[in-house]
């Protein structure tokens, strides 16, 4: 019975998950997931831009189903958060609910009273279907006062979901500022600010790198949308001159370096000029210029690095101090803004207060620009009045005087996902500036200031420069603001990490050995200030913050830099006439006695008058001692040749390198093996020849006084002594065979007829 039972239950269970794996596989494609399914919601239009009491808004966008499931019955509707926000304060504290599920967010009403201000679609919204919607809103329905202020206001959308009820499923707001029966108290002087950067692409002279710089320029380019608004309002432009002195090199004409080495024509002569006029005429019509650090260099990064990179900053500094900014017509102002843009915690106090000063030129009148978004929420300065103020910093200047732009002017909002759209920006600034204008009475002014990065196409600048047309705006430019707030308050300098450069340690490495072969080729010139600009100006160039994001063009551009600079320090070098196969081989010399000289020259095949010096060291002894020459000046295409002293303590081969230097000591190109032969006596042959020099005047000495000792004694016998040596010595002396003295004092040999006897010396003989 157990058994029997058993074999029911297994049956039974069987039975039950076949059915829950059929219901599984036989489930519906666009079944409801765990997660809510939602919308995007996009707002394309809204206008007017500020209502006034009584004027209807109208609300264009769009909806795109990016769930997987259908939606039924679909509509959009108008929305609102019927709280006045009177402040700035408050416009930064509205809540994004980003951690709310999409049903739940109830902070924007729906409007359902007036068919204009819903709009049903006629059919289901499937998966990655895009539906437009326009909804009018009569100034009634929003149910507000008449006062000036701010509202949130937006468009839901709403649909039912399979096997669910009606959901909200997607959102998207925007500020609504309302011009209010109130007049307002004060007019806010705007300047904006609009920098016209670009990465560097010019490699030295007509080459570039790429075309990018040129499609930039072009009208549909972000460049030239950019600098198309300076002809419809008044604007500050902030300039890279390095960028400036790319685009004139176009003008004249360039070439494109590819990656195998050949050339092919830059498209961008016209473009370039163009835009250059469109600039100069920008200029005429009275729009400030302010001109950053030659190359825009990565101020933190350079700084936080330490010598040799620290000094860069101060370089590029001084060469925009030194700037010539020319023009193509008379009626253009040569004067310019000699500035500095620090974010984020680049803005740091030892950065701003190094970056500002520390250069030839140095003045107070030169342009500080500070993001606000620098600053923490809790010590940012306020900005509803002036944006001057005097910047405590360490170092030698504890105040540096700086202009602070407005980052709330940009951030756009209250939606992260969609406060980067120009839409989002223009209503921001808008309500910002408006709060501004209805907070308080006198003089206010503001710089807005787009972040690096943050306009890629242009768009949202523009809608920014549209809007110092409202009736609450004058535009301006910063030299007036900074001119109309000469006594600024005092305010401690942001806080940041240890590090807030943007160039990554591998570029950094290569900024240094190009900055290290620049150092050298200075250092080598007779007049330092020769060195050709274009190599100063390449080194800044590589220093440039517009290299974040491209690290394989920045690797490509310090690279063929560097080549260059190795090149020209290429041409002082030792000449070497040892060849083998196209190789130079080692360069050979003798080193005869314990200390002699030998020849090494070198060539100047540079343009320009060097001062060098030659260094040699053992690379395999250490008994090798060098007397270095002075160093000597070389006129372009001269050569010198120096006689080097040397001495060794050991025969043998001595393998050693010869450096060229300059005056200071830094190697000049690579060095030049040497091969030197030393061969002089051991310390052990020196004592035998000195023990035999002493034998030889020793034994001579004594035989030289006893002879004259005997002569005094007996002066007669020692006379026929004497005169019977010298004939003891002439038959000596004699040749038996011939009678006649021996040749150079060696023995002839004996006559054919000769007794052998004779020939060998016998007991007679």
């Amino acid at each position: 019975m157990f058994r029997r039972r058993l074999r029911l239950s297994a049956v039974a269970g069987a039975c039950l998950l076949v059915a829950a794996s059929a219901a599984t596989l036989g489930a519906p494609a666009d079944a409801a997931p765990a997660d809510d399914p939602t919308v995007q919601v996009t707002i394309d239009s809204f206008g007017p831009v500020a209502p006034r009491p009584g004027q209807p808004v109208v609300i264009k966008g769009r909806v795109t189903n990016t769930s997987s499931v259908t939606f039924n019955d679909p509509q959009a509707l108008a929305c609102i958060d019927r709280t006045r926000l009177a402040s700035t304060a408050a416009v930064d504290a509205i809540p994004t609910e980003q951690n709310t599920p999409m049903n739940d967010r109830d902070s924007c009403s729906n409007l359902t009273n007036d068919p204009q201000t819903f709009k049903p679609f006629d059919q289901p919204l499937a998966p990655k279907q895009t539906v437009e919607f326009t909804l009018t809103v009569p100034w009634k329905e929003w149910r507000i006062n008449d006062q000036t202020g701010v509202y949130v206001v937006g468009v839901t959308f709403r649909g039912e979901p399979p096997n669910s009820a009606r959901i909200m499923a997607g959102r998207a707001r925007t500020l609504m500022p309302v011009a209010g029966t109130t007049p307002l108290t004060r007019t806010v002087d705007t300047a904006l600010v609009i920098p016209l950067r670009h990465r560097p692409t010019q490699l030295g002279g007509k080459n570039f790198a790429n075309d990018s710089l040129a499609q930039s320029l072009a009208p549909t380019g972000s460049l030239g949308r950019l600098l198309a608004l300076g002809k419809a309002h008044k604007v500050t432009w902030l300039l890279d001159p390095a960028m400036l002195d790319e685009i004139r090199q176009m003008t004249k004409g360039y070439v494109i370096v590819g990656q195998n080495g050949q050339t092919t024509q830059g498209a961008g002569v016209t473009v370039a000029t163009t835009w250059l006029k469109e600039l100069d005429a920008t200029r005429a019509a009275g729009n400030q210029v302010v001109l950053l650090p030659y190359g825009d260099p990565d101020v933190a990064g350079l700084l936080d690095s330490g010598e040799p990179l620290k000094k860069l900053v101060a370089d590029a500094r001084k060469a925009t101090q030194g700037y010539a900014l020319p023009a193509t017509s008379v009626n253009v102002p040569p004067s310019f803004t000699n500035g500095l843009w620090l974010e984020g915690g680049a803005a740091a106090g030892r950065y701003l207060g190094a970056a500002s000063g520390g250069f030839a030129g140095a003045s107070s009148s030169d342009l500080n620009l500070v993001s606000s978004a620098s600053w923490s929420a809790a010590t940012r300065p306020v900005l509803t009045t002036t944006p001057v103020y005097d910047v405590t910093t360490p170092g030698p200047d504890t105040s540096v005087r700086t202009v602070i732009a407005n980052s709330a002017l940009t951030d756009g909002g209250p939606d992260p996902e969609t406060a980067s759209s120009p839409l989002q920006v223009r209503q921001r600034f808008a309500a910002e500036t408006a709060l501004i204008a209805a907070s308080g009475k006198g003089t206010s002014s503001v710089v807005v200031l787009p972040p690096r990065g943050w306009d890629t196409d242009g768009a949202a600048t523009a809608q920014l420069a549209a809007s110092l047309s409202l009736p609450w705006i004058k535009a301006t430019d910063v030299s007036t603001v900074v001119a109309s707030n000469p006594r600024p308050q005092a305010v401690r300098a942001p806080k940041a990490g240890q590090n807030n450069g943007v160039l990554t340690e591998s570029h950094l490495s290569s900024i240094r050995d190009l900055d290290a072969a620049t150092s050298t080729m200075q250092a080598l010139l007779v007049d330092e200030n020769a060195l050709p600009e274009v190599m100063t100006h390449a080194l800044l160039r590589s220093t440039s913050s517009g290299w974040n994001g491209y690290p394989e063009e920045a690797r490509h551009f310090t690279a063929i830099e560097l080549g260059s600079a190795n090149q020209q320090l290429g041409k002082v070098h030792l000449v070497n006439a040892s060849v083998d196969r196209g190789l130079r081989k080692e360069i050979k010399v003798n080193l005869a006695g314990s200390k002699g000289t030998f020849p090494l020259t070198i060539t100047n095949d540079t343009e320009w008058s060097v001062r060098v010096g030659i260094q040699v060291t053992a690379a395999n002894r250490s008994d090798l001692k060098i007397t270095p020459p002075q160093s000597a000046v070389l006129g372009p295409r001269q050569k010198w040749t120096p006689r080097i002293t040397a001495s060794a303590e050991q025969n043998g081969l001595i393998r050693a390198n010869a450096q060229v230097v300059t005056a200071g000591g830094q190697s000049v190109g690579k060095s030049q093996e040497l091969l030197i032969q030393a061969s002089q006596y051991g310390s052990v042959g020196w004592v035998l020849v000195g023990a035999a020099c002493a034998l030889l005047f020793g034994t001579s000495f004594v035989r030289i006084y006893r002879r004259i000792r005997t002569e005094r004694r007996n002066p007669t016998p020692a006379a026929e002594a004497a005169e019977a040596s010298e004939v003891a010595e002439s038959t000596d002396t004699a040749d038996p065979a011939h009678d006649r003295p021996a040749a150079n004092g060696v023995p002839e040999a004996a006559a054919p007829d000769a007794s052998l006897k004779e020939g060998v010396g016998s007991k007679d003989g």
